[in-house]
């Protein structure tokens, strides 16, 4: 069995008695950091016995290469854990090569609920929270960065991403240009740790009390409130862009049909028509 066990993003009291439980029993924990894993069993009072659990290294550099080899040892009888240096596994994160690895051989899958800093800033923000875009990180180059917010505000909806400390003010100055500095935004800094700080305002504003602070550290989600309904388009044009950005980004199409219908004034009979015009 593969168990994908979220780990705590920053307060050890997180762990869930079901959590501990996966982590006790596994014969393997598939992890970023075997150091970081084992210091996280350490604080737990799990002990290792005999090299078991064992720890294998399964991150970004390896997840190509090593996913079959830890589906095999799931085939094999293995109880598997895959887990994140923080939060829950798949999420940003390379462990979906893993979980398909082990779906397409028909493998036994469980996935244990617990944090995720996107999820926990989203909800501390005040922002409307019916419907989401998570982005991941924004690019690192500001061209390609304001590029891509442009696609993503024709979304018209609360967008959450995760940015560096020593970007963070760059972005945001990239939100001003593109949304308007009165777009509201909420940064949430070192969640669930103990100088976790919200600061929730416009984007102008928040911008001045980040650099107030710099040097800004910690770990950072950037809530960015949708577009107004009154910049809505009434028209295709706007929908057209949603459509070949969601998917672009594998949303399946009866997905971005319900999008669609939602945000946009057009006929939802057309909407498939349209889907296959654009994506086929």
């Amino acid at each position: 069995m593969l168990v994908i066990c979220p780990t705590p993003i920053g307060n050890l009291d997180d762990v869930t008695p079901r959590q501990r439980e996966a982590l006790t029993s596994a014969d393997i924990i598939a992890c970023e950091d075997t150091r970081r894993a084992g210091k996280l069993l350490e604080l737990l009072g799990i002990a290792r016995s005999d090299g078991r659990p064992k720890l294998w290294r399964y991150d970004d550099h390896t997840a190509r290469d090593r996913a079959d080899e830890i589906a095999d040892a799931v085939e094999n009888g293995n109880t598997v854990v895959l887990t994140s240096d923080a939060g829950t596994p798949t999420i940003s994160d390379p462990g979906y090569r893993l979980v398909r690895a082990c779906r397409q051989r028909d493998l036994e899958v469980t996935a244990l609920p617990g944090p995720a800093a996107a999820v926990v800033a989203l909800s501390g923000s005040g922002l409307a929270t019916d419907r989401f875009y998570f982005e991941g990180f924004l690019p690192t180059s500001p061209e390609r960065r304001r590029h891509r917010l442009e696609e993503l505000d024709r979304l018209h909806t609360t967008i959450v991403t995760y940015e560096s400390p020593r970007r963070i003010i760059k972005a945001l100055d990239d939100v001003i240009e593109v949304c308007g500095p009165a777009r509201e935004v909420c940064i949430g800094r070192e969640l669930t740790k103990l100088h976790e700080e919200f600061v929730v305002g416009s984007a102008e504003r928040v911008r001045q009390k980040l650099e107030e602070q710099a040097p800004v550290r910690g770990e950072i989600v950037l809530c960015i409130a949708g577009r107004p309904d009154t910049d809505k388009d009434d028209g295709w044009e706007q929908a057209d862009r949603a459509i070949v950005l969601l998917h672009d980004q594998g949303v399946r199409r009866r997905t971005i049909k319900d999008f669609v219908d939602e945000m946009f004034d057009i006929p939802r009979s057309q909407i498939y028509d349209r889907i296959d015009q654009l994506v086929d």
